[in-house]
């Protein structure tokens, strides 16, 4: 309470996580622990602009700040304008920033932001160490090894709270839940059974198994008192997504939003998905998933629910977090039944 106490005169209190979607989701428990410890303080967050659809579902927030920077490397002219703009919205000298990113383009903007304490992880722990030059105060070096949801909990320690709570204030409305219902319905889906979602896609192409293999999975498993979707997020996944429908039956679901996506977890009993942004919502949402794990640490990025489970083979090259790999043997190696075994774990 002490540390507390020596931070009692600042009034506003601002959360840096620009991207991406999971990562976002990951500092959901942190936020959960921040606002119950400041009941009385002002709580904004400064995000990219999709990660900001996810911060429309949270509770508490007094302000959600988005910046349009994605794609904008820090040394482009669009980077900057688009700062510029947002400027007198991020700045608030008597306050203080938490860059839970761990970049330079988050440590410049705590910077810019004015906030007399900007914290962030120490250099070890940081993605560029370089962003630790913006900081006032710097966490101890921590191990990597542990779960990201902890090592975010961690950061909470410079103001003196070392509580851990897995908690995820997420609100999904009647009204979201209707208007995404009605949306698959006029594209045929209707949801009114259990849904069983597979997602097949991922921001990396590391993180996406293999089209033949959700083929093999979906034929294995007994769907018929489920409703069988196939979730993707850009025009290259649609197009497997089409393919891996017309050799199961299973329906494709239209372009969902964030938001939307969210929803229609909300409805679903069972997940399938690589580490990606619908993996994490599930585990926020407390629905059963089995993951799909290549070049990451399921133990760092992975489900933390008992009931969830995991495939993952390690190897020699395990752990590499490399987006892109000719040989991608971490995936092959998982094969279609032993996903099918843990889906009917999970059904079962």
């Amino acid at each position: 309470m002490k540390t507390q106490n020596k931070f009692s005169e600042y009034k506003d209190i601002r959360i840096i996580k620009l991207s991406s979607l999971g990562d976002v989701i990951h500092t959901l428990p942190a936020y959960s622990v921040l606002r119950s410890s400041f009941p009385q303080k002002n709580i904004s967050w400064i995000a990219e602009k999709k990660a900001g659809q996810i911060l429309e579902l949270v509770e508490g927030l007094d302000q959600v700040i988005t910046i349009d920077i994605k794609n904008k490397p820090l040394y482009s002219r669009g980077f900057w304008s688009t700062l510029a703009e947002v400027k007198s919205n991020i700045r608030q000298k008597k306050s203080i920033a938490l860059d839970f990113q761990g970049l330079i383009k988050s440590g410049l903007i705590s910077f810019l932001s004015k906030a007399e304490k900007r914290m962030g992880f120490h250099r070890k722990n940081l993605k560029e160490p370089a962003a630790s030059l913006f900081y006032t105060h710097h966490l101890k070096p921590v191990s990597e090894k542990m779960h990201v949801i902890r090592k975010n909990f961690q950061l909470l320690s410079l103001l003196g709270i070392h509580e851990e709570r897995w908690d995820f204030p997420l609100r999904i409305s009647s009204s979201l839940l209707e208007s995404t219902q009605n949306k698959l319905k006029k594209n045929g889906i209707n949801i009114s059974k259990n849904v069983a979602l597979f997602n097949i896609g991922g921001a990396w192409e590391s993180k996406r198994w293999f089209p033949d293999n959700w083929v093999r999975l979906m034929k294995m498993l007994d769907l018929k008192n489920l409703t069988p979707l196939i979730l993707w997020g850009n025009d290259e996944e649609k197009q497997t997504a089409v393919k891996i429908s017309k050799e199961t039956g299973v329906a494709t679901v239209p372009f969902l939003s964030v938001k939307e996506v969210f929803a229609l977890i909300h409805k679903s009993v069972l997940v399938v998905s690589g580490d990606s942004f619908p993996l994490q919502a599930a585990c926020a949402l407390s629905i059963p998933v089995v993951g799909i794990f290549g070049p990451t640490d399921p133990n760092r990025n992975g489900p933390f629910n008992k009931k969830d489970k995991v495939a993952f083979r390690e190897i020699d090259c395990s752990y590499c977090y490399k987006h892109t790999c000719d040989k991608l043997d971490c995936l092959k190696r998982i094969k279609p039944s032993e996903v099918a075994h843990l889906c009917k774990e999970i059904l079962d």
